[in-house]
């Protein structure tokens, strides 16, 4: 079980966050996007993982998000 103090670390080293300032709402979840593939890349790759392993596992995961996107539900939550 890890010590919260170190949660708090790791979350501190690997979350970049957005400024939210002066962008529309599309830029924005755009940036927000982009900052978290890019902080998962690096965690990824400081655990050891290449760049062809993050690319796989990152398209897939797009990939899943979206086959399993669902306009019509989407409008309702």
């Amino acid at each position: 079980m890890t010590d919260k103090s170190d949660e708090i670390l790791n979350h501190d080293l690997f979350v970049t966050e957005f400024p939210k300032k002066n962008y529309g709402v599309v830029d924005y979840l755009s940036g927000r996007v982009h900052f978290a593939l890019l902080d998962q890349m690096k965690f990824m790759s400081t655990s050891g993982m290449t760049k062809e392993q993050i690319k796989e596992v990152i398209i897939s995961n797009v990939s899943e998000i979206i086959e399993n996107f669902d306009p019509q539900k989407s409008k309702t939550s």
